[in-house]
């Protein structure tokens, strides 16, 4: 017997205009990614990064939405097999603001956003059986024949040369 891993998306969470640079919330992202829900909000719980605070309100949104879209569904929905399947921060509008400089001169300052986009799947593990009147599949083989293969090598006078001299001529 052989165990395949399906996975089934879930559901979806998106924050937009976080008030914080694409950049720093990319590094916390990168984290999470690929990893099981409660292991994933487990590192940003204890993260210093101020980007994961707002990474955990999405993260939970996700589930909520998962476990509301099992619960109208009238299906059943276990928290533990939710792993991260996509994560990812997109740049939002900047905040164009202007800030005195020396001599008259004004200074642009960028603010910059993000959107945070997260979904949650399931990992489901299936048997599958195969049947034991089925054959194996056939060997392909190369097109090198046997015959081919035994045939020894042509080598050229020179390469013969330098192989009896023990160098290069």
């Amino acid at each position: 017997m052989a165990a395949n891993v399906i996975v089934t998306p879930r559901a979806k969470a998106t924050q937009r205009l976080t008030r914080q640079s694409p950049y720093k919330m990319r590094l916390v992202i990168d984290q999470i990614r690929g990893k099981n829900v409660n292991e994933a909000l487990a590192l940003l719980k204890f993260s210093k990064k101020h980007a994961a605070k707002q990474i955990e309100k999405t993260l939970a949104s996700a589930v909520a939405n998962a476990e509301n879209k099992a619960r109208t569904a009238n299906d059943s929905i276990d928290v533990d097999t939710l792993f991260v399947t996509y994560a990812v921060i997109n740049e939002g509008p900047a905040l164009k603001r202007f800030m005195p400089a020396a001599q008259g001169r004004a200074t642009p300052i960028r603010k910059r956003t993000s959107h945070v986009e997260i979904e949650i799947g399931e990992r489901v593990k299936k048997t599958v059986q195969q049947s034991k009147s089925a054959k194996p599949a056939a060997k392909k083989t190369s097109g090198v024949t046997a015959e081919s293969a035994a045939a020894p090598k042509k080598t050229t006078a020179r390469k013969a040369a330098a192989k009896k001299t023990g160098g290069e001529q």
